[in-house]
């Protein structure tokens, strides 16, 4: 079935309407048309509980998917039953759930970020000092307002993070400079665009955007990391600047890995994983890294807990008893 099919289309204006986020309508729509290919194309009005159990049963036996990425599948199905067909699916689906174990997450020493942020573009040295300094994931950085910064308390709001949760996370002293001169450099762009007549303005979540009217044209409401020009907001004809694209940021920090000859897989979340356990290791308790985190349960903390059990920083080998 063709991503421009017609069912495919009213699933995804559907979604626009109900305001999903960009990428979840983008991750429900992979896994939709994958469900709609695994059963040769028949239409899933067509398709019975019987069908979605077959389907997450070779995600598993076949395809040997993670759990969450069959959970993920999942909800998409759950979503297209419930939402867009109206016949919600059964409560008790019968089928192999995967239990492939999760992979322990890449980190860097704290040597090797350093090494990293000194071969970064400067342009994104910013972005990625924010992402390891405040353990933000990649679009919680991209996303981030002016008013997002708290100087004062020397944090920052996370609005709307993964699961729609809001937090305060950390700020480094260290950023304080040149935060407030990105903070110019939004200030420059917006003086600029409230002079352009056909500004709409920053986009705004829905609600915020119908309680605060005049908010989408103040400074504190501007994205931190603005594109370099204005344009027109996808599905209207309203002239906005949106935030940078989070493609160039997730280059950067792999052309700067590879510079700084760095021996890992190393992404944007990468250095939220590298935050989060060297606060662990500097002492902090867990409650307070899942806090920072964002982690709904603390279970999801205590894999970095596994990180610094590795090796030298739990049990000591008995080669080392050999006086080598």
């Amino acid at each position: 079935m063709p991503a421009s099919s017609p069912f495919l289309q009213y699933i995804t204006e559907e979604m626009h309407i109900r305001r999903y986020a960009k990428r979840t309508i983008e991750t429900y729509l992979y896994w939709i048309k994958f469900f709609i290919l695994f059963h040769k194309k028949q239409h899933p009005k067509d398709l019975s509980n019987e069908h979605v159990e077959q389907f997450l049963t070779y995600l598993t036996v076949t395809r040997h998917v993670a759990v969450q990425t069959q959970a993920l599948a999942l909800n998409a199905l759950s979503f297209l039953y419930k939402e867009i067909l109206k016949r919600p699916l059964a409560l008790n689906l019968n089928f192999n759930q995967s239990t492939k174990a999760r992979k322990l997450p890449v980190v860097l020493t704290q040597t090797e970020v350093k090494r990293l942020l000194a071969t970064i573009d400067p342009q994104y040295l910013l972005l990625t000092q924010l992402l390891y300094g405040s353990g933000l994931r990649l679009m919680e950085a991209i996303r981030l307002r002016v008013n997002a910064i708290d100087f004062d308390y020397l944090s920052l709001m996370v609005w709307h993070g993964k699961g729609g949760k809001h937090r305060r996370v950390t700020l480094a002293p260290e950023l304080i400079e040149p935060l407030r001169r990105q903070i110019s450099l939004v200030d420059a762009f917006y003086q600029q665009d409230m002079q352009t007549d056909s500004f709409a303005g920053v986009w705004l979540p829905f609600s915020l955007a119908r309680k605060y009217p005049a908010a989408p044209k103040e400074l504190g409401w501007q994205y931190l990391f603005p594109s370099a020009r204005l344009s027109i907001e996808p599905r209207t004809t309203f002239m906005r600047r949106h935030h940078i694209d989070e493609s160039g940021l997730q280059k950067a920090v792999r052309t700067a890995a590879k510079k700084a000859a760095i021996a890992k897989n190393v992404t944007c979340h990468t250095l939220r994983h590298s935050f989060a356990t060297h606060l662990l290791e500097a002492g902090m308790d867990i409650r307070t890294v899942q806090e920072q985190l964002g982690h709904s349960d603390v279970k999801t903390t205590q894999i970095y807990t596994h990180v610094l059990k590795q090796g030298g920083n739990a049990v000591k080998s008995p080669l080392s008893q050999l006086g080598l």
